[in-house]
């Protein structure tokens, strides 16, 4: 087993890393940069590293900065969290050549899987169902035009590298391909330091479906079900759950192996996840994201695999702790994503200091964060404040226990997406399950309603919790999953 890692990140996941390895008996070392001086995750760890200045280009992703941190500590292995570094091959291949255990896929997969190109090639290679499109990066407008042609449109112009959603363009006809192949390819070059594009069909309101993997270096890989993460606002995701209402069994079998057949493809090894969109009862390849996610929790609930711990596991060169025969789901469960972000004004950053801070509790209820009142949310990384994850027997309660947590939960002193997924809660479309990629922009009453809620809560600020609100919502989920289930 490992016996000290560095965690190279910051926030929640470093204190939700801290702690599995905590469980298992490792020593952890975290480095912080100026802005985030006395933060709760550099207490959380067992020893805390001054890495350099507020911006992460010049702390955070310094490679060489973390890797002297990490040497400094004692560590003998480095988990990246997610973000940041944990996707970046050459991070990975210096930790190796700096004699450190990287808690995730070699440099020579994560290099793989991140050229959405060449991942998109060897996957339909090995039987997994791509969306159409090219398999060499678009090399100039003439080329575009040709493949649109062939294709049809819309279509979406998208960076052979990073992710996010940055860069990605839909294009609708001939006349707007040129202007998107050149503003794609100019951010790519920029936020990724690789101007390479590439261009597929645009299936319109499909819904964004996950599954998770776990491989280790013996050979063994299981899967542990489906994410669904449709409800999105560019690109990012907001709400997430476990399972998805849209898949049967068999889908979710089928599923299930085409991203073991994946993984198995580019020799993965580690905690990841191939991300599908599903359109008419069809599924289709879209990435892999070779790192822990920020919705990991919900899979953690409805399995009861501690993915943290398992990564830590396989990283120490142990096998899987887990077996595909052992895998089943349990419940229901969901994460709401609370951001320093107002949704009343196109989701902007709200940064600034949390002047009062109260998580939610009780049966089902699990809160992933790295705050406390008197936090700071700089300007320079993540909004994230939180992770609200509940858990029911069933979807109606996974639901109306989140509508419960949204409503004890306190954050005052920034604007928060609280309201806005207290409205989601409240949206007969996310009640009956049908979702989509572009739930945020077609439910109309969706910013109406975050606003009511938002006046709603700031009318009750010294009252807490709410009464009848909250239990109105309530009974309107629960009068939603019978119509769900009996019919209108």
């Amino acid at each position: 087993m490992l016996r000290k890692v560095y965690v190279a990140n910051r926030g929640e996941i470093a204190v939700r890393v801290v702690r599995a390895c905590r469980e298992l008996g490792i020593a952890t070392a975290v480095g912080y940069s100026e802005a985030d001086a006395g933060a709760p995750f550099t207490r959380y760890a067992d020893e805390a590293f001054p890495i350099g200045p507020a911006p992460a280009a010049e702390s955070y992703l310094a490679i060489e900065r973390v890797l002297a941190a990490a040497r400094t500590s004692g560590a003998d292995a480095v988990h990246p969290g997610y973000g940041f570094l944990a996707e970046n091959p050459r991070f990975a291949d210096a930790c190796a050549e700096a004699g450190l255990t990287f808690v995730g896929p070699p440099g020579s997969v994560l290099a793989l899987v991140g050229d959405k190109v060449a991942a998109r090639r060897e996957l339909s290679q090995a039987g997994v169902p791509v969306v159409p499109g090219t398999e060499e990066p678009v090399r100039d407008p003439e080329h575009a035009l040709a493949v649109a042609r062939e294709l049809g449109f819309p279509l979406i112009v998208k960076p052979a590298g990073g992710g996010g959603g940055i860069g990605m363009t839909v294009v609708e006809g001939e006349a707007g391909l040129a202007q998107a192949l050149e503003a794609c390819r100019a951010l790519a070059a920029t936020a990724f330091g690789w101007p390479d594009v590439y261009v597929e069909r645009y299936l319109p309101g499909p819904r964004h479906v996950e599954i998770q993997i776990l491989a280790d270096a013996h050979g063994s890989c299981v899967h542990l079900g489906e994410r669904e993460c449709s409800i999105q606002r560019r690109h990012q995701k907001l709400v997430e759950e476990a399972p998805s209402t849209a898949l049967t069994p068999a889908l979710r079998r089928e599923m299930g192996e085409a991203a073991i057949r994946a993984a198995r493809r580019v020799g993965y090894v580690g905690a990841g996840t191939v991300e599908f969109l599903v359109s008419g009862g069809r599924f289709f390849f879209l990435e892999v994201n070779a790192r822990i996610q920020v919705e990991h929790p919900v899979t953690e609930m409805v399995t009861g695999v501690d993915l943290v711990k398992e990564q830590l596991r396989i990283a120490s060169g142990l096998p899987l702790g887990v077996r595909q025969e052992d895998v089943g789901l349990r419940g229901w469960a969901l994460e709401c994503r609370i951001n320093a972000e107002d949704p009343l004004q196109g989701f902007t950053p709200s940064p600034g200091r949390i002047a009062a801070y109260r998580a939610p509790g009780g049966p089902g209820v699990r809160v992933d964060d790295g705050v406390e009142t008197g936090s700071t949310i700089p300007p320079f990384y993540d909004s994230l404040v939180a992770k609200i994850v509940t858990w029911g027997g069933d979807r109606e309660e996974a639901v109306a226990r989140m509508s419960r947590a949204l409503d004890e939960l306190v954050v005052g002193g920034i604007t928060t997406t609280i309201p806005f997924h207290q409205a989601v809660l409240s949206s007969s479309l996310f009640l009956r399950g049908e979702l989509a990629t572009d739930f945020v922009e077609t439910e109309t009453a969706l910013l109406d309603h975050t606003r009511r809620i938002a006046a709603e809560r700031e009318a009750r600020a010294e009252r807490w919790p709410s009464r009848s609100p909250v239990r109105a919502r309530v009974a309107a989920i629960a009068a939603a999953a019978v119509v769900a289930q009996t019919g209108p």
